[in-house]
C-alpha cells in the first residue's frame, strides 16, 4: 500500500520504534520503500496483514501513531471521507472546505471529536475518523453535512439529537 512520503518517518518512528512496536502488537513484518512510500505488509497469517493495514493507513492519513494503534482494538474503525468528492477539482473549494472542517483554531473538529467520542484527522484530501463503528458512522455523517454546506450549530445539534 502507499502512503505520502512525508508520513514515513512517522510511521518508523524515532530510531524505528513506532515500526517495532507495530510488528510486535501485530506479528508482522513491514517493509518500508521511503523513496517512493510504498509499505508491505507481511506475516504467516493473514488476519494480521488484515488488522495491520487500517493502523498504517491511519499513520499514512495523519493520526498520531499512538491513537492509530487503537485500531488495535476490534471495536474501533478507520472512516475516510474523501473531500474531493465534494469539492470537485477545485483547489479553492477543497481549502475551504478543509477549513470548514477544521474551524477557527480547530474548534468544530475538536467540537465534533467530543461530542462523537471520536479522533478526527484532515490530512491532504480527506478527513479520517477512528473511533467505534457507532461513533465513526455519526462522526462520517456530521462531517458529511458540514461538506454539503450545513451551518455548524446544526450539525452539533443533529449529534445531539442522534445520540438520543
Amino acid at each position: 500500500m502507499k502512503i505520502p512520503k512525508r508520513r514515513i518517518a512517522v510511521l518508523i518512528g524515532e530510531k524505528g520504534k513506532i515500526k517495532r512496536e507495530l510488528e510486535k502488537q501485530t506479528s508482522t513484518y513491514l517493509t518500508i520503500d521511503s523513496d517512493e512510500g510504498d509499505v508491505v505488509i507481511s506475516s504467516e497469517e493473514s488476519i494480521n496483514i488484515f488488522n495491520t493495514k487500517p493502523i498504517v493507513q491511519a499513520i499514512g492519513r495523519g493520526f498520531n501513531p499512538k491513537i492509530a494503534f487503537n485500531l488495535l482494538d476490534e471495536e474501533n474503525v478507520l472512516e475516510i471521507v474523501d473531500i474531493t468528492d465534494f469539492s470537485f477539482k477545485s483547489k479553492k473549494k477543497l481549502m475551504r472546505l478543509k477549513s470548514r472542517l477544521i474551524g477557527s483554531q480547530g474548534k468544530a473538529r475538536k467540537n465534533i471529536e467530543i461530542l462523537t467520542h471520536t479522533d478526527i484527522s484532515v490530512y491532504g484530501k480527506t478527513a479520517s475518523i477512528i473511533g467505534t463503528q457507532e461513533n465513526s458512522h455519526l462522526a462520517k455523517k456530521a462531517i458529511i453535512n458540514l461538506l454539503q454546506g450545513s451551518k455548524h450549530g446544526n450539525v452539533y445539534g443533529f449529534i445531539e439529537r442522534s445520540k438520543k
